[in-house]
């Protein structure tokens, strides 16, 4: 009827979205009339490639190439340096542990090298107790020198009473006494070769001292033309410190020193009433050395071992 508005009935949402889709496909599937004369004509720039642009991807291609090659040596210089740093790491474990051995061990030989040092020590001071004990045994001999062979026929005793004090002119009360007297070394055939030494160990202790201080006073002494020497018996460290001062005279006399070598092994030094001693000749050799640097004035002066004489020949300490 006019005048009555049109029934519709709504449509459902679902609907709406199926008409809506159908509507669209339509419109894609819809060739596009293309105008001639609005629409740009086709030349060659636009269906082609240009020339300079292919080989410059060309150029680009080779280039990732060549960077992906040189990614690929990295690579594989990483990995050996990883291997290595690998092997370093082992091998640094391997020197650490090799350094903690030797730590020990150096530290083991540290403390053998002190026991060593102590017992060095400890055998220097028993080898000197030693000599000294030896020196003190030999307190009462003396040994002669010059004597010839067989001079003293079977009995060197007898011989020794009745020879020595003449030679020596000197009067002993009581007479002479020998605990043994004898010669030292092999049996010589040849009679015009050096004698051998002669070693008499007396009874008195003051017999000793007493030829002992004529002998430097007054040797050497004469029999029969032959030269007879009297001296102290010694161990044979001692002799060997002994002839080892005794070689420094030259340069004692050179410098118009005075000197004295007293018993067992001491020598004294003395220039302008200043004193001193030496029990070592190595000493003694240094202080010649360092003489004129250092004169003796600045030496401490000790009147009771000042030596009278520039002599060897001065008379030893009494030995305890």
């Amino acid at each position: 009827m006019p005048g009555n508005k049109p029934n519709h009935k709504p449509v459902s949402k679902p609907a709406r979205q199926l008409l809506f889709s159908e509507a669209l496909q339509h419109k894609r599937l819809t060739p596009t009339k293309i105008n001639p004369q609005t629409s740009p004509p086709l030349n060659e720039s636009t269906t082609m490639p240009d020339k300079d642009q292919s080989t410059t991807m060309d150029r680009i291609l080779q280039e990732i190439t060549t960077v992906s090659r040189r990614i690929e040596g990295m690579d594989a210089s990483i990995t050996s340096l990883t291997l290595e740093t690998k092997s370093m790491r082992s091998d640094i474990a391997g020197f650490q542990s090799r350094v903690t051995g030797l730590e020990q061990r150096m530290g083991s030989l540290e403390t053998q090298i002190n026991t060593s040092q102590v017992r060095e020590q400890d055998f220097i001071y028993l080898r000197s107790k030693l000599t000294d004990m030896e020196d003190r045994s030999r307190r009462d001999n003396i040994r002669i020198l010059g004597i010839p062979e067989n001079e003293e026929g079977s009995d060197m005793q007898t011989f020794l009473t009745s020879t020595l004090p003449k030679m020596i002119s000197l009067d002993f009360d009581p007479p002479l006494e020998f605990q043994r007297a004898h010669r030292i070394g092999p049996k010589r055939s040849d009679n015009s070769s050096r004698p051998r030494p002669i070693i008499a160990c007396l009874l008195r202790h003051n017999q000793t001292r007493q030829i002992l201080q004529v002998a430097r006073n007054h040797g050497p002494f004469r029999i029969d033309q032959h030269e007879i020497r009297i001296t102290a018996d010694y161990s044979k460290e001692t002799n060997e410190r002994r002839k080892a001062f005794l070689a420094l005279r030259p340069r004692l006399r050179k410098l118009e020193m005075k000197y004295g070598l007293f018993d067992p092994a001491r020598m004294w030094v003395t220039k302008n009433g200043v004193s001193k001693d030496f029990y070592n000749h190595d000493e003694l050799r240094l202080f010649l050395d360092s003489y004129q640097s250092q004169p003796m004035d600045s030496y401490n002066t000790d009147s009771e071992h000042d030596i009278v004489g520039g002599s060897d020949r001065a008379e030893p300490p009494t030995r305890e």
